[in-house]
C-alpha cells in the first residue's frame, strides 16, 4: 500500500524527446519541494490553480526555464498538494529535474500511484480509476466515449443505487436475527423477491453489455478469407483505401497474414488478409493456409469472399460449411461484380448475398455498413452503460449467482442464510467500486497504469 505521507514525483508526459515535458509532484511537501528549486515567485504564498514562470536551479546552475502550475489540496486530481512542472522536452533536462526533486525529498512514483492516491483520498471510486486507464488507452471515438462515461460516474451511480436497495433489506434481515426467539419478520419476502428480480434484470443487462463493450474497447478481429484469386487483398486495399497488400492475378500471392486497423463509425476492426484456402502446392503455402485457419478460429468476424464468376453453388456451400466456427459471425461476399452479366447481377440483388467489385470499389460502403452492424447489432446509442472490464464482469456474474441463491431459498431457508447470500452480493458489488478492497486487488489494478498517472 502506498504511503500518502510521502511526496511522489514522475514524468506525466510520454518518455522521449519532445517540445515539452510535464513533471508531476503530489504529496504534502509538493509545493515546498518545488519552491526549493524554483527561481521566481515564492510558490508557498501563491493561490491554487495559478501558473508561474521562472527557472529550476540546482545550486548556481540553471537547468531550464519552466512553468509551475499549483493545485493546493483538496482541489487537485489526488486531493493532495500537486505541482506540475512544464519544462522543455529534452530527456537530459527532464531526468536532471526529477533527480533534483528526489534529492530535495520526493521519491519516484510507482505505476498508477497518482490515481491510486485519488482513489484512496475519495476523489474517484475504483471503477472510475480504472476508467482513467481506459481513457488513456482509448484508440477510437467509441472507446473514448465509453471510458469517459464511466469516469464521470455513470456506472458507479447505477451500482450505488443497487447496493443501497440491498443494504436496506439486509439490515431488516439482520434485525430479524436479533429477534430470532420471537419469530418475527421485518423484511417482507414478497417485496424482497420483487427487488431481487428488478436488480437481477439490471445486472443481467450489464453482463450482456460486455460483448459490445469488449468490442468497443479492444476492437474486432476480422478475417478476410477465401480461395486463391478471390480478391482478398484487393478487398483489403479497397476497405483501407490504400495499396496495403500486393495484388496479382497469380494464385497464392499472399503467403502470410497481413493485418491493418479499419475504423468504422468509431469502432476499430483489425482486418486480417489471409492466404488463399486450397490444397497447398508447397511447404510455405501450406504454412500460410494453416495460419489462415488459425486466424479464423481466433476471430469474431469472418468476411468470406468468393469469385462470383467462377465458383459453383456446390463449391460455395462446401467452403461455407468448412469455414464455420462457433462464435464466429460470417459475412458472405460475392466479388468481381464487374465481370457479371446484368441477369446474374439481378439475381444477386434478389438474394441476401452482398456482391461487390473490390477492383472498382463498388458497394464497398455497403460492405462496411454490414461489417459494422454485425459487431454492434444496433445496440449502441451512446446513453447506455456498457461493461468493458473483465473484473467488473466477473464481479457482476458472482453477484447474480448470490442473488439467485436468495431467490431460490427465500421461502425455505432461515434468515441467517438469506443474510449470508445478500452480504455476498453486496461484497461483489462493492468490489467493483472499491467499497470492498484488498491490497492485492489494488496492486493488480494500478500496476497496469503508466508511471505518471
Amino acid at each position: 500500500m502506498t504511503n500518502t505521507e510521502e511526496t511522489i514525483v514522475a514524468l506525466a508526459t510520454p518518455a522521449g524527446a519532445g517540445a515539452i515535458g510535464v513533471i508531476r509532484l503530489s504529496g504534502p511537501d509538493a509545493i515546498s519541494i518545488a519552491n526549493s528549486v524554483f527561481k521566481g515567485k515564492d510558490l508557498t504564498k501563491q493561490q491554487s490553480h495559478t501558473i508561474h514562470f521562472g527557472s529550476v536551479i540546482d545550486g548556481n546552475l540553471s537547468l531550464d526555464e519552466v512553468l509551475m502550475a499549483l493545485f493546493i489540496a483538496p482541489r487537485s486530481y489526488t486531493k493532495e498538494n500537486v505541482v506540475e512542472i512544464s519544462c522543455h522536452g529534452s530527456t537530459y533536462i527532464i531526468e536532471s529535474i526529477i533527480k533534483l526533486l528526489i534529492k530535495q525529498g520526493a521519491r519516484s512514483a510507482k505505476a498508477g500511484e497518482f490515481t491510486l492516491r485519488a482513489f484512496l483520498n475519495g476523489q474517484l471510486d475504483l471503477s472510475q480509476a480504472e476508467a482513467v486507464a481506459d481513457l488513456i488507452a482509448a484508440n477510437s471515438k467509441a472507446s473514448q466515449q465509453v471510458a469517459l462515461q464511466q469516469l464521470r460516474g455513470g456506472f458507479s451511480n447505477q451500482l450505488q443505487i443497487l447496493r443501497e436497495q440491498l443494504v436496506q433489506f439486509a439490515s431488516l434481515i439482520e434485525l430479524e436475527l436479533d429477534f430470532a426467539e420471537e419469530d418475527v419478520e421485518f423484511a417482507n419476502r414478497d417485496q424482497l423477491k420483487k427487488l431481487i428480480f428488478e436488480i437481477n434484470k439490471v445486472i443481467v443487462a450489464l453482463i450482456q453489455s460486455f460483448e459490445l463493450g469488449n468490442v468497443i474497447k479492444n476492437g474486432v478481429n476480422t478475417v478476410i478469407a477465401g480461395r486463391p484469386n478471390a480478391g482478398k487483398s484487393t478487398l483489403l486495399n479497397a476497405l483501407l483505401n490504400e495499396e496495403r497488400a500486393i495484388v496479382s492475378h497469380i494464385p497464392g500471392t499472399t503467403r502470410d497474414t497481413i493485418e491493418e486497423v479499419l475504423n468504422i463509425n468509431g469502432i476499430n476492426f483489425r482486418l486480417i488478409d489471409t492466404a488463399g484456402i486450397r490444397e497447398a502446392t508447397d511447404a510455405i503455402e501450406k504454412i500460410g493456409v494453416e495460419r489462415t485457419m488459425e486466424k479464423i478460429a481466433q476471430s469474431s468476424l469472418l468476411v468470406y469472399i468468393y469469385d462470383a464468376d467462377q465458383l459453383t453453388d456446390e463449391e460455395l456451400e462446401a467452403d461455407i460449411a468448412s469455414l464455420q466456427r462457433p462464435g464466429v459471425t460470417m459475412l458472405i461476399v460475392a466479388n468481381k461484380a464487374d465481370l457479371l452479366s446484368d441477369q446474374t447481377k439481378e439475381a444477386f440483388l434478389q438474394s441476401a448475398t452482398l456482391f461487390i467489385s473490390a477492383k472498382d470499389k463498388t458497394h464497398i460502403d455497403d460492405l462496411k455498413s454490414k461489417i459494422y452492424h454485425s459487431a454492434v447489432k444496433n445496440q449502441l446509442d451512446g446513453n447506455e452503460t456498457l461493461i468493458t472490464n473483465i473484473r467488473h464482469l466477473e464481479a457482476l456474474q458472482r453477484t447474480e449467482e448470490s442473488l439467485s441463491r436468495v431467490l431460490s431459498g427465500i421461502d425455505s431457508v432461515t434468515s441467517d442464510f438469506l443474510s449470508m447470500d445478500i452480504k455476498q452480493a453486496l461484497h461483489y458489488l462493492g468490489e467493483i467500486t472499491g467499497v470492498v478492497t484488498t491490497d492485492d486487488l489494488l496492486d493488480n489494478i494500478f500496476s497496469k497504469f503508466c508511471i505518471g498517472k
